[in-house]
Order: structure tokens, then C-alpha cells, then sequence
């Protein structure tokens, strides 16, 4: 009886040409999953516990889908962990995390491509240009890719090298959130093309703000941006340029933004614990125009000249029934809204002179909707 012949899986439509898929793979699709784990000296449940935490689907015993590339770096892996450079849990943690940074590389690589593509149709219908195109281009992207990655390792490095503690993964550490205000009904009246326009400048904005100021972006979330900064004055300065710059904008909506201060958990790239959650909860109380900034900040802050901060009625959030907030400012601005003005003439008038003297009197509280980011560009141009 003739042997079974290899089993290919059905490909979706839009299938690359052959050619092409072996640049980017590296080599052909030669292995099923199985003769993948063999040649590794890997466990099949191990080996396929590490390919879907990269990302991808589970594939079908006679699927020939892996190549020489996806043998060695499976027995790479496995050759740190028997080294006990790394334990299994964080050897499937890693890939977790790369997968996830390197999809998202990868779709803006290709929307990138997809482009040129375009622009050049002649491309895309010879098979033999498109893969010499790629294959000329490969390698400056993955150059770029790993100078990138060893400029922040060294960046980190020098990081964990300078921190007084012996814990790398938990430190005293800024965190803050900047949301664009409105965005929601933003998106509604928006088109692509519009909303594209505004994404990508909060985008830049946020990217040359943080690193001006030595923070860490540690992710974007659409319409906000999570930082951290190891000095508190950095921190400071990300979240009121932030503000600044937003209002000197004509395309972007006013920004808010909130800041706590304290030990947090660092874990492949994200930060958690109360710190972040106080920041997040102070975000969402901002007003347009606004930094919001927490107790242990604000005792940090409180003798620098170059910011003021003045402490605001405790305020429910979720998690936290009276979290106290405290408004970060530069000398000599005024209050930055129409609310806020409001509130300091209400407590005025019921005779509140100090923060002391507020923790008694709670000072009114004004509702009145966010300034639409429309409205705020038609009142500049006037």
C-alpha cells in the first residue's frame, strides 16, 4: 500500500505564493507537529503548549505546517530550561508575552507593505518581484527590529542595575493614565480617515512626551496611554505636558490624566497592583484639561516650586468608597474648567478656607458634561 501522502492544511483565501511564505518562514513547510516535537527532544503536550501561547491555533496531527526554523527554536527553549535559565511557567510566559508584542509588530509591518503594494501594482501581480522585494526587505526589518530590542534591553538593564532593591519585579514606580475625553462619541461622527488622523497623533504625542521625560510607555489602549516613571518628577511632567500639548492641538480633544505613586508589580511588559488601579480610578474622575494625583504624590510633590497641589474632596470610585484626589498644577494656573471654578466659588461662599477645613465641608459638586472636543477648536479659532 502506497504511504499516506502529507496532509496541508486548507489555507485562507488570499494565500501567499510559495516563494514568498519561505522568505518570511525562513524554510519550507516540511513537519507535522509530532516529527516537530521528536526532532526537539520535546514533549508533543509541551511543544504544543508553547505554540499556542505564541498565538497561533493548535494544529492537526497530519497538518505539515512547521519548518527547521520552529525545530530549533523549540530546542532552544528547552535548552534553557534545562540550563535553569528559566522554569517552564516562564518559558510559557515569555512566548505569551512575544507573541503578543510580535503580532502586533507584525500587523503594522504588513499594513506597511500593504501599502507599497499599492502603490505599486506591478509588485503584487508578479510573483517573482513581490519575492524579491521581500526578500530585499526582510532583513532591514529585522535589523531594526533587533536594534530596538537591544537598546531597551540596555535601557532596562541600566534600570534594574540602579534600583536600591534587590526585587526587579516589584519597585516604587509612577504610574499614570492620559485618556483623550470624548472619544466615544468621537468615534461615531468620525470616519476612518478621521480617526485615523487623531489616533496617530496621540500616538506620536504620547511616544515624544514619555520618552522626553524618561518615562516607559507600558502600553496604548486606543483612546489612553499607560506610562510609568521611576521619579516622581518625571511622572509629574509626562501627565501636565501631556494636558499642555493636547490643548495647544487643534486635532486632538482635551486629555486628563491620573497619577499614583507607590510599589508596583512589573510582569512581561504590564504593571499591576493598587497603585495602578488608584490611577486609573483618579483618571476616571479627571476633568478635561486636568491631572489628578494621589496621596503619596502629592506629599512627594508638595515642596517642589515648580508644581502646586491642592487637595479635592474625597470621591467614591469603584474599589475605593473615599479615595481623596489632589489636583496637580502649575504655579499660577487657574483652574483649568468652568467646574472646577465653580466648585472653588461654592466653597468660597460656605466659608471653606483650607484643606483642613474641606475635609469637614464636602464642597459641592457641580455635574456639567465634557467640553466636546469640536466645540473646544471652535472656541480657539475665535
Amino acid at each position: 500500500m502506497d504511504a499516506e501522502p502529507p496532509h496541508h492544511p486548507a489555507e485562507p483565501v488570499g494565500e501567499l505564493p510559495a516563494s514568498v511564505e519561505e522568505l518570511i518562514l525562513g524554510g519550507a513547510r516540511k513537519y507535522a507537529r509530532h516529527e516537530v516535537a521528536e526532532k526537539a527532544g520535546v514533549p508533543m503536550e509541551r511543544a504544543t503548549e508553547l505554540w499556542q501561547a505564541l498565538g497561533f491555533a493548535k494544529a492537526g496531527d497530519k497538518d505539515v505546517v512547521f519548518t527547521d526554523a520552529d525545530i530549533e527554536s523549540l530546542r532552544v527553549t528547552n535548552e534553557l530550561v534545562q540550563a535553569g535559565i528559566m522554569d517552564p511557567p516562564t518559558a510559557t510566559a515569555t512566548a505569551r508575552m512575544l507573541g503578543q508584542h510580535a503580532s502586533r509588530l507584525a500587523e503594522w509591518q504588513v499594513h506597511m507593505l500593504w501599502d507599497v503594494l499599492q502603490a505599486n501594482p506591478e509588485l503584487a501581480s508578479d510573483e517573482r518581484r513581490l519575492a524579491r522585494f521581500v526578500e530585499r526587505i526582510l532583513p532591514d526589518l529585522q535589523h531594526l527590529q533587533n536594534f530596538a530590542w537591544r537598546r531597551h534591553l540596555l535601557a532596562h538593564a541600566g534600570r534594574v542595575i540602579a534600583a536600591e532593591d534587590n526585587d526587579p519585579d516589584t519597585r516604587a514606580l509612577v504610574v499614570g493614565f492620559a485618556d483623550m475625553v470624548g472619544f466615544t462619541s468621537f468615534t461615531r461622527r468620525s470616519d476612518e480617515a478621521e480617526l485615523t488622523t487623531v489616533v496617530d497623533r496621540f500616538d506620536a504625542i504620547s511616544a515624544q512626551t514619555v520618552a522626553e521625560n524618561h518615562g516607559v510607555i507600558v502600553k496604548m489602549l486606543g483612546d489612553e496611554v499607560l506610562f510609568v516613571a521611576d521619579n516622581p518628577t518625571d511622572g509629574a511632567e509626562i501627565a501636565l505636558s501631556l494636558v499642555e500639548r493636547a490643548e495647544e492641538d487643534e486635532l486632538l480633544p482635551s486629555l486628563r490624566s491620573g497619577l499614583a505613586y507607590g510599589r508596583v508589580l512589573s510582569r512581561y511588559g504590564d504593571v499591576y497592583g493598587s497603585v495602578v488601579n488608584i490611577a486609573s480610578r483618579l483618571t476616571s474622575i479627571a476633568r478635561p484639561g486636568t491631572v489628578l494625583i494621589d496621596r503619596d504624590l502629592a506629599e512627594v510633590l508638595e515642596g517642589a516650586d515648580q508644581y502646586t497641589v491642592r487637595s479635592r474632596r474625597p470621591a467614591s470610585v469603584r474599589g475605593y468608597s473615599r479615595l481623596r484626589p489632589y489636583v496637580l498644577r502649575r504655579p499660577g494656573e487657574e483652574p483649568a474648567n468652568l467646574v472646577e471654578a465653580a466648585q472653588q466659588r461654592a466653597a468660597e461662599l460656605l466659608g471653606i478656607t483650607s484643606d483642613a477645613e474641606a475635609d469637614q465641608v464636602p464642597t459641592p459638586h457641580i455635574p456639567l458634561e465634557p467640553e466636546p472636543a469640536e466645540r473646544k477648536r471652535r472656541r480657539r479659532r475665535r
